[in-house]
């Protein structure tokens, strides 16, 4: 083998606007970079407590358990499903877009029988059609998508969804990738059981971790099992004796990535969550309008839609590839196009974290009226 053969890998810094990853702040790279310490290191178990306890600023809850998952942001959803289904159990799942299929698809590999709220991809749940739906049957969790990045879709209403949960003697599972840090995610106000996240979008660290948060509620559940979880790497039983006082090993921590996570989290902590927020609204509702001016439609009306994640409308007669292709060669910015029905119908464009600055915005804005009207 001729090592020669393998060059440096380009470091472009692409300004990333799509649906994640989302660009990172250099201070979390540079503690990305630091040297690597062991996973039951007396400096690392520290950095474990300061996650915690950040973790549980960000998700806005007093729950105990509250760790970072290893995995990127699908490991929580595996997590979240993977430990609260046994064989045969009764789920419900809504389903809207790309990610609340996923959620079938994982809950029906664990042999849980899945039961589907269904709207079209671009539509959202009504609080009315949920507690319909949760009637129908006796099952065990409801899980929904709060940020459907595969159509801009936020979901409202949490509270009241989850009281509809409650009611009928099911937890409320709730994926919060594409929304923590970037939009309100109250656990303990909505009363939401088990909510997982991903580092790589609004917290602006690196593929590779995945926040969990879990209540009493859920907790007292999961000790009810008969059955030990199907998935052993993500059994949150097991792994909470690593997080927990006991620091019993489990599996070999990524301690770098932790060690970047505590420096997003710590940045998400110094700008303030109410900050935070107005960030990503302001900087969303530049891009709209920017966007609107130059008669480019947006899928989701205002009232449900996301502030991190645009979906734009692609003008007739516009060549979606050749568009996202000049943006990534000629300008530097990379943004995504739909899939599944929304195939060549939208870009979805990503203001999240670090990425969500109106310096961006313009840049974009800029480049996509110079680029269509080129034609």
């Amino acid at each position: 083998m001729d090592a020669r053969s393998y060059k440096d890998i380009p470091s472009p810094g692409r300004i990333l606007l799509g649906p994640g990853p989302s660009m990172v702040a250099p201070r979390v790279l540079r503690a990305l970079a630091l040297p690597v310490l062991g996973h039951l290191d007396p400096i690392f178990l520290s950095v474990m407590d300061d996650i915690q306890q950040l973790l549980r600023y960000t998700f806005q809850t007093k729950n105990e358990f509250t760790i970072p998952i290893s995995g990127t942001g699908s490991a929580g959803m595996e997590a979240a499903l993977s430990n609260f289904i046994e064989a045969g159990d009764k789920v419900l799942i809504g389903v809207n877009g790309y990610f609340g299929e996923r959620l079938a698809e994982m809950a029906g590999r664990y042999r849980a029988q899945v039961s589907r709220i269904e709207r079209p991809w671009g539509e959202v749940f009504d609080i009315e059609e949920i507690r319909t739906a949760l009637k129908k049957d006796k099952f065990k969790f409801l899980a929904l998508v709060h940020g459907e990045t595969s159509t801009g879709a936020l979901l409202t209403g949490v509270a009241e969804i989850a009281q509809a949960a409650h009611e009928n003697g099911a937890l409320l599972i709730l994926d919060t990738v594409a929304t923590l840090g970037g939009a309100p995610v109250e656990v303990d106000a909505w009363e939401a059981d088990v909510v997982f996240s991903g580092s790589q979008k609004c917290l602006s660290c690196p593929p590779g971790l995945a926040p969990l948060t879990m209540g009493e509620r859920a907790r007292a559940v999961l000790r009810a099992r008969k059955t030990p979880p199907g998935n052993w790497y993500l059994d949150l039983g097991m792994v909470e004796k690593y997080w927990g006082e006991e620091r019993t090993y489990h599996h070999t921590a990524p301690t770098n990535m932790n060690v970047a996570l505590r420096e997003a989290l710590r940045a998400v902590a110094e700008e303030g969550l109410e900050a935070r927020f107005s960030r990503h609204q302001e900087t969303a509702e530049l891009l709209w309008q920017g966007l609107q001016e130059m008669d480019i439609g947006l899928l989701m009306p205002e009232e449900n839609r996301m502030t991190m994640l645009c979906a734009a409308l692609i003008p007739p007669g516009v060549d979606d590839l050749a568009v996202r292709t000049s943006l990534r060669e000629n300008y530097n910015i990379e943004i995504a196009g739909g899939f599944g029905p929304l195939a060549g119908k939208i870009w979805r464009i990503g203001l999240m974290g670090f990425s969500s600055r109106r310096e961006n915005v313009l840049n974009l804005l800029s480049s996509f009226r110079e680029i269509l009207k080129r034609g």
